[in-house]
């Protein structure tokens, strides 16, 4: 179990995935710079949750912005929106879902982070939630997630890494990457390719 003040916010999974030096940027040395990227993302966002909790009919009701948190996990944030349905016992399910601005990643971090709402929403509720889905604002499509042994344990790894990272308090070096970098809020502060260059150049002056 962890206390309150070692709680991390669920949205350092996302920026740990996409880079650990961003996410030492924001989430140790408490940096942040918008962009437009990063200003679309809020809007969309706020989208998400800017009504209040609604009902839609007698089997289904709709939270949004809901405030989670886990005490195993040490984990804390906000969920965009948390359907339940009635299942056939009249039992309400949640079903989490997660907007995002933009479209499908190959790599596995918005499932990591949908997954760990569910470990905080099955700690709080006592239920056992077998699947959500994550809604790209880009393609307009929402796509199913199941909650498998195998997503549940890459996410608590990279959750219990996560931890391991932030409590070392350490900002790894810039390492520069074509696209990634150049679409980051933090390029101008982070200099990948400046780091990049004078790398590059020592190099070339080795006898």
């Amino acid at each position: 179990m962890y206390k309150e003040d070692d709680f991390i916010q669920l949205s350092a999974i996302q920026h740990y995935f996409f880079c650990k030096r961003q996410c030492a940027l924001i989430h140790i040395e408490q940096l942040w710079v918008e962009n437009k990227y990063t200003l679309e993302g809020e809007f969309f966002h706020e989208k998400a949750d800017e009504q209040r909790a609604s009902s839609h009919g007698n089997d289904t009701k709709i939270e949004r912005g809901l405030l989670i948190r886990s005490l195993e996990y040490g984990l804390s944030g906000k969920a965009d929106v948390v359907e339940f349905h009635k299942n056939s016992l009249g039992i309400w399910i949640p079903f989490p879902v997660e907007y995002k601005l933009g479209k499908p990643k190959k790599k596995r971090c918005d499932e990591v982070q949908l997954c760990a709402q569910v470990f905080c929403l099955e700690e709080m509720l006592g239920a056992k939630i077998q699947s959500g889905a994550l809604y790209y604002g880009k393609t307009r499509h929402r796509h199913d997630i199941a909650f498998d042994a195998e997503l549940r344990d890459l996410t608590a790894k990279t959750i219990y890494e996560l931890h391991e990272f932030l409590e070392a308090g350490a900002t790894p070096a810039a390492d520069y990457e074509k696209g990634k970098c150049d679409n980051c809020s933090f390029l101008e502060i982070c200099l990948p390719k400046a780091i990049k260059n004078r790398v590059s150049t020592y190099m070339k002056e080795l006898p």
